[in-house]
C-alpha cells in the first residue's frame, strides 16, 4: 500500500488547511466515492474531490488500525481527580504521573484552585451564604482559567499528553444548592454539558476513607483539612453525586487495600485510552452488562440524583469488518456532545479509541453512516449505587428487533458475588449478558434479519477484559425473538434458554446466577409474575434530575420490591 500527497492543487491547498502541524497522511484508493474526511487534532473537515478523476482520497486515523494507516495523531487526555477528604487523590496523582512519565507521556497537572484561595487566608466556615455561592463562583472561574492555561499548553507540545485535574469544574456544584448553581450557570451562560460532559475525558472519584475505610481516615498532613468523619462522608457523597452524567466516570471504592485501590485508578486510565498494561496493575477490571425485565419502576425508586441523557448513535462505513466505527450524539437539555469512536482488537485486547467532536464536524462525518445499519436513539439513565456507577440504556427509535430493550452497565473489579450485592434491588435483572454478540449495538442497528446476514459481528468487544477473555466467541444463535425482557413469555423464553453467548469467563455461574436471589420479582420458573403487564414500549423518562421524597440516601434506596411500571 502507498501513501501518497497528490499534486492537485485543489487537494494540496484542503491538504495545507487541515493536515498543518499533524503526523496525519493520505491514501489514495480508487472508488465511486467522492468524499473524504481528514482528521486534525480532533477537527474533521469535509472535502468534496468530485473533480478528482484519479480516485479518492480517504484519512488515515490511527496507526494500530493496520498496514493501511499512517502514523497516529497525538492524544491529549485529561482526566480529573476528585472524591472526598482522605481519598488518595494526592498520592494517587503522583502515582498516575509517574506511571504515564515512563510510558514517555508528557504529564501536565493542574493544582487545586481551592487549596490555593483557602491556602490565602480565605475561610470558607466564615462566608455568608451569599459570599460562599458568591465564592464558589469566582472559585469556578479561577479553575477554569487555569485548566484553559494547561490546555492551550498541552495543544502546543509535539507528544502525547495527560493533564491530570485536581478536581475539576462541577465540584463547585457539592458545596451550593441545586438553585444557586442553576444561578451560576445562567449568570455566565454555562451549561453541565460543557463543563462537564464535553470539557474532561474521564472523571475518576476516589472515594474518601471515611466511607468503608473508616480506621485509615486523618486529619494529619493536610493543612486545608479539618472535616471529622461523619462530614467528611456527606462530603464524599455529594462530590460523586455532582458528577452523575458523565459518560466516563469511575468509581475507585475502599474494597481493596490502599495499593490495590491505586493500581485500580491507573487501571481505569489505561483501559480508557486502550492502553495494554498486561499484568502490571492485575486488577482485573471489566464492563459488564445485564438485561433487565421492563416496565421500569417509578422514578422515585430510583437514587434522587439520576440523569437521564438522549443518546443517537450511527455506525459509519469501515474498510475493515474487524473494526467498528460509529458517531455518538449525547444530549442533555437542549445541549449536546458529540464523539467519534473506533473499536477493535489489538494484540488479542479490545480497544476503544475516541475523539471529541464538535457539532460542524458531527454532521459533515454522518455523510459517511453506513448503509447497512439503522440509526439507534435511546435515553441513557445514570446513576450511582451502592459506591457503583451504573448506565441503563433504554432503546427507544431503533429496530424493532431491540425496540424496549433495557441494558444495564457498569465497570468493576469485584468478583460476581460481591458485584450482585451491588446492584439495583428495585431493577429486574434477568441475566448478565456481557460479551454476548447479540445485544451488541453493532448487531442490533443492522437493517437486515441476521440469518444470513454476513455482517452481523461474532466478535465480543469488552474493552476492558483480558486477552483471554477478548478471544472471539462465536455466536451461531441468531434468534432475534425476545431479546427484550418485557412479560412472561419474554421471560420464559430467556429461563428456558439461560445465557447463551455469553462470555462464560465473566459469567461464571450459568443460568442459575439469579434464580432464586430475589431478582424476579414474584416469579419462579413455571409461574407467572404477578404483573400480568402486556409488553409495550417504554414509558418515555423524565428529562433531568428525578424528584423524589428523598427516600434515596447515602448511596442506598429502599424500594417496596414491586416493579408496577410508570
Amino acid at each position: 500500500m502507498c501513501y501518497t500527497f497528490v499534486s492537485h492543487q485543489l487537494v494540496m491547498n484542503c491538504l495545507r488547511r487541515t493536515l498543518m502541524s499533524t503526523n496525519y497522511g493520505v491514501t489514495k484508493r480508487v472508488s465511486s466515492s467522492s468524499t473524504t474526511v481528514f482528521l486534525n487534532k480532533a477537527r474533521l473537515r469535509d472535502i468534496q474531490l468530485s473533480s478528482i478523476s484519479s480516485g479518492d482520497y480517504r484519512y488515515s486515523n490511527f496507526c494500530t488500525m493496520g498496514s493501511e494507516f499512517t502514523e497516529r495523531q497525538k492524544k491529549i487526555y485529561k482526566v480529573v481527580l476528585t472524591g472526598g477528604p482522605c481519598g488518595g487523590k494526592t498520592t494517587g496523582q503522583a502515582r498516575l504521573c509517574s506511571f504515564f512519565e515512563k510510558l514517555g507521556w508528557k504529564v501536565l497537572r493542574v493544582p487545586e484552585a481551592a487549596t490555593v484561595l483557602l491556602g490565602g487566608g480565605i475561610k470558607f466556615c466564615e462566608l455568608s451564604e451569599d459570599q460562599g455561592v458568591r465564592f464558589q463562583e469566582e472559585l469556578l472561574r479561577t479553575m477554569i482559567q487555569i485548566e484553559n492555561t494547561f490546555f492551550s499548553v498541552a495543544e502546543s507540545l509535539d507528544r502525547d499528553v495527560i493533564i491530570v485535574c485536581d478536581r475539576g469544574t462541577m465540584d463547585a456544584s457539592a458545596f451550593i444548592s441545586t438553585e444557586q448553581w442553576e444561578d451560576i450557570l445562567q449568570r455566565n451562560n454555562w451549561n453541565d454539558v460543557e463543563l462537564r460532559d464535553s470539557r474532561y475525558n474521564q472523571v475518576i472519584h476516589m472515594v474518601s476513607a471515611a466511607n468503608g475505610a473508616e480506621k485509615f481516615y486523618s486529619l494529619e498532613d493536610h493543612s486545608c483539612r479539618s472535616e471529622p468523619i461523619e462530614e467528611a462522608k456527606q462530603l464524599d457523597n455529594r462530590a460523586a453525586h455532582a458528577w452523575v452524567g458523565h459518560p466516563y466516570f469511575d468509581m475507585i471504592d475502599n474494597s481493596t487495600d490502599f495499593e490495590a485501590k491505586l493500581n485500580r485508578m491507573i487501571q481505569s486510565v489505561c483501559i480508557k485510552l486502550g492502553i495494554e498494561v498486561q499484568d502490571r496493575l492485575q486488577t482485573n477490571a471489566r464492563k459488564v452488562k445485564f438485561l433487565v425485565q421492563g416496565p421500569l419502576p417509578v422514578d422515585s425508586e430510583f437514587p434522587k440524583d439520576f440523569r437521564d441523557f438522549q443518546v443517537v448513535h450511527n455506525y459509519l462505513r469501515s474498510h475493515d469488518k474487524n473494526v467498528q466505527v460509529r458517531l455518538r450524539k449525547r444530549g442533555y437539555r437542549d445541549h449536546w456532545s458529540y464523539t467519534h469512536t473506533i473499536r477493535q482488537t489489538v494484540h488479542g485486547q479490545s480497544v476503544e479509541k475516541r475523539t471529541t467532536l464538535t457539532a460542524r464536524d458531527y454532521a459533515l462525518m454522518l455523510s459517511q453512516r453506513d448503509s447497512h445499519h439503522q440509526e439507534i436513539t435511546k435515553t441513557r439513565r445514570c446513576f450511582l449505587l451502592n459506591d457503583q456507577y451504573f448506565q441503563m440504556d433504554i432503546y427507544e427509535k431503533c429496530h424493532k428487533r431491540c425496540q424496549g430493550l433495557i441494558l444495564l452497565e457498569t465497570y468493576s473489579t469485584l468478583s460476581n458475588k460481591e458485584l450482585d450485592k451491588r446492584l439495583p434491588s428495585f431493577l429486574t435483572i434477568v441475566k448478565e449478558v456481557t460479551g454476548d454478540p447479540k445485544y451488541s449495538m453493532f448487531n442490533l442497528s443492522l437493517k437486515e434479519r441476521w440469518e444470513n446476514n454476513q455482517h452481523f459481528s461474532s466478535l465480543s468487544f469488552n474493552p476492558s477484559s483480558t486477552p483471554e477473555d477478548s478471544k472471539t466467541k462465536n455466536c451461531n444463535d441468531r434468534n432475534e425473538n425476545f431479546l427484550a425482557c418485557w412479560d412472561d413469555k419474554s421471560m420464559q423464553h430467556h429461563i428456558t434458554n439461560g445465557c447463551n453467548g455469553v462470555n462464560e469467563s465473566v459469567n461464571g455461574t450459568g443460568t442459575d446466577r439469579f434464580h432464586g436471589t430475589g431478582k424476579f420479582k414474584g416469579y419462579e420458573e413455571g409461574q407467572t409474575n404477578g404483573n400480568d403487564v402486556a409488553p409495550k414500549s417504554p414509558t418515555k423518562l423524565t428529562n433531568g434530575t428525578s424528584k423524589t421524597n428523598g427516600t434515596a440516601t447515602n448511596g442506598t434506596t429502599k424500594t417496596n420490591g414491586t416493579s408496577n411500571g410508570h
